[in-house]
């Protein structure tokens, strides 16, 4: 199990705040980065944010929180599809971080 979280928090700080804009205290991973390409982008990322999502069946999550999950990654989709101002809330937004984090709380909810 400890592998895994690892594994997905890597995944999730790659995507979301790997790199910090330099001169600012803002943190951009590759999902803000390849939602600058037009479609392509957002919807290659939407692909790693479902991989994230899947081992919340592995861990039988709760269905309200895999919804909660889907929900993230809709709304870091959907909003990311509009030119700019979706690159911009993709900054803030960071889904693969939000949902990450819900499967560790639900993880160590049951331990």
């Amino acid at each position: 199990m400890d592998k895994d979280i690892r594994h997905l928090d890597n995944i999730a700080k790659l995507m979301d705040s790997q790199f910090r804009i330099p001169g600012t205290p803002v943190r951009v991973g590759l999902d803000s980065i390849l939602g600058l390409v037009p479609v392509v982008g957002d919807t290659g990322t939407l692909l790693v944010t479902l991989y994230l999502t899947s081992y919340a069946r592995k861990y039988k999550v709760p269905k309200r929180i895999i919804a909660e999950m889907y929900r993230n990654a809709a709304i870091d989709w959907a909003i990311g599809l509009v030119p700019l101002a979706g690159d911009i809330f993709d900054v803030g937004w960071k889904a693969n971080l939000r949902n990450v984090a819900l499967l560790k709380a639900h993880i160590k909810s049951k331990a």
